[in-house]
């Protein structure tokens, strides 16, 4: 190494923490910039941010080729000192000249690429664990969740080629994938609008209560386990046996009243199919997460635990409901704390290419209506709900009055909005004593 590049000045080191940068991270930042200027285009394949550095002068210098690769101008010691001007005072000319010359070869800078990577993830770690040991706040370990969830992507170059997406797109033109794209819903009619639950999409079903909101999102996660996916449930208003109750209400055609008390209210034929599904809901991978209090860094650090336990399977997170979702920051209004956890969501949503559905409330302007239809205006609290989704479904009774528990009930999906598809009303009958949702046929008389 030049001993020109030598450490003598803890002054360009960044703020923080003492002496945690070692001699081969210091060649590693070194050699990786003497590589751009030794070969210019490398720069349009080095995925690192200024930030990514440890020493001031070095990440100056490194925006300084990040601004003349967007600018498509030639880097080199002289347009670099032109680009940086009074800034070059702080790096100085001749520590720059030994940068430009320190790099025998290009051959390894994906390895000091990894190196710089890799320190830049434990300076986080160790700022933040140094935040909770000094400050002892609830909120000073939420924000090291925060940073170690986003910490796992960082550096992860995942943008496709031009090239990769055509022919993803001539492989769904001569391949038979099956009928739908996405993670099967369970019912016909909402398959053949959505074609699916898709990865990535953030999907908003809304109603007012007792319409049968939890219902159908149980109905969501029970399909998706009997094809072999994996769900994460996060229920912040009821616990995991109540919902259990009624998943096996569903799938065992038990009426949910009787599972209040089982003992006493079970026949034998009752006790013979609820011990039956018991055994299949146990081999099902569903992950019913029942903590009041849940915040947007649980929900992203469960959901990760599943995609690592799981790398290879549909997988489907359903969120109920937005409204109780707890907020670790102060916003002024609640629309304004809604509207970030709708962002998080969707962002979660791509970043681990999973559906979410996220149940939310109406407002109460639906029962002062004479239509009591809802409309996406109704949505609770945001504007951004609307903006951030993929897709919103809004239930919805036939004729808006509610029915007895022991009578299906004919239940108007709207799709409301679907970014990349079709708009409409999808007709399911819901059987709210056994917690099921089914297909509706017009000739089918409700019973």
């Amino acid at each position: 190494m030049n001993p020109t590049l030598t450490r003598t000045n803890e002054d360009h080191y960044l703020p923080g923490l003492p002496n945690i940068h070692h001699e081969d991270l210091f060649e590693a930042e070194g050699i990786l910039l003497g590589a751009v200027f030794l070969e210019p285009e490398l720069i349009n394949e080095i995925t690192l941010e200024a930030c990514h550095f440890s020493q001031k002068r070095n990440q100056l210098l490194f925006q300084a080729f990040r601004e003349l690769q967007k600018e498509n101008t030639p880097i080199d010691v002289v347009l670099v000192a032109k680009k940086l001007g009074n800034a070059l005072e702080n790096i100085g000319y001749s520590y720059m000249t030994a940068i430009a010359g320190c790099c025998p070869s290009t051959a390894n800078y994906e390895h000091y690429q990894t190196i710089i990577m890799n320190d830049y993830k434990l300076r986080m770690f160790q700022q933040a664990a140094f935040r909770i040991l000094n400050e002892k706040t609830v909120d000073a370990v939420d924000d090291f969740y925060t940073i170690y969830t986003n910490m796992q992507d960082v550096g992860k170059l995942k943008e496709k080629s031009k090239r990769d997406i055509l022919t993803e797109v001539y492989l769904e033109m001569v391949e038979d994938r099956g009928n739908i794209s996405g993670i099967d819903t369970g019912f016909s009619l909402l398959n053949g609008m959505l074609n699916g639950l898709q990865n990535g999409d953030l999907i908003i079903v809304a109603a007012r209560p007792s319409v049968g909101k939890t219902a159908l999102a149980l109905n969501l996660a029970k399909n998706c386990c009997k094809d072999g996916g994996v769900v994460d449930f996060f229920s912040l208003e009821m616990p995991a046996i109540q919902l259990l109750k009624r998943m096996l209400s569903d799938i065992s055609y038990v009426d949910g009243s009787k599972w209040k008390d089982p003992y006493h209210y079970f026949n034998g034929d009752d006790h013979d199919r609820g011990i039956h599904e018991l055994g299949t809901i146990d081999q099902w991978n569903i992950h019913i997460h029942d903590q009041p209090r849940q915040t947007i860094a649980d929900i992203r650090a469960s959901i990760q635990k599943t995609k690592r336990e799981h790398p290879t399977s549909q997988h489907l997170v359903v969120i109920d409901y937005l409204q109780l979702i707890t907020q670790t920051k102060i916003f002024e209004r609640q629309d304004l704390a809604v509207g970030n956890i709708t962002r998080e969501l969707k962002l979660i949503a791509r970043q681990y290419e999973v559906p979410i559905v996220l149940l939310s409330q109406l407002s109460r302007g639906v029962e002062q209506r004479a239509d009591k239809r809802p409309v996406m205006s109704d949505l609770r609290d945001s504007g951004s709900i609307e903006q951030d989704a993929d897709v919103i479904l809004l239930l919805s009774r036939e004729d808006g009055e509610p029915v007895r528990s022991d009578k299906a009930e004919l239940i108007n999906l709207n799709i409301a909005k679907h970014r990349n598809g079709p708009v409409g009303v999808v007709k399911l009958a819901f059987e709210k004593n056994y917690s099921r949702y089914r297909d509706y046929i017009s000739n089918f008389q409700l019973t």
